[in-house]
């Protein structure tokens, strides 16, 4: 219960965490299967703070995805979480690149180049990319 007062957590990572501290394995998933029956644990609840707390953040959909995929979240889960964010990830990597670059569009091409890794690390696919670039872009996921 300490684990999950301080923030939501998956059932792998709590599994993990309890494995750590010496607990047998069938205590282990005893102790799961009554959180979960509980309520008290969820992937999906889990999964949705995640992902809000990563946009926060500045994180793009691959990336957000990718540690997920870490933490045991599986990928139908995966998609209903960034699906909901689907019409902000363009703008989300202009307000990353401004806020890391400032507002003027790069002078020349290696800036450029440099700026676009900045976002790739942060997990935007190239079509977000491209869009921060541009002014007014309002193109599809």
């Amino acid at each position: 219960m300490d684990f999950l007062a301080r923030r939501e957590h998956s059932e792998q990572e709590l599994a993990r965490k309890l494995a750590a501290r010496g607990y047998a394995a069938d205590t282990v998933a005893t102790t799961l299967a009554a959180l979960v029956a509980d309520r008290l644990l969820s992937n999906v609840r889990f999964a949705e703070a995640f992902v809000h707390a990563r946009i926060q953040r500045g994180s793009g959909p691959q990336k957000i995805r990718a540690e997920l995929r870490e933490r045991g979240i599986s990928d139908e889960l995966i998609d209903n979480c960034l699906e909901a964010f689907a019409d902000s990830w363009r703008e989300l990597a202009r307000e990353v690149r401004e806020k890391r670059f400032g507002s003027r569009q790069p002078a020349d091409f290696r800036e450029r180049s440099r700026q676009m890794r900045f976002l790739q690390q942060r997990g935007f696919s190239s079509r977000q990319i491209n869009a921060a670039f541009r002014d007014g872009d309002a193109g599809e996921y």
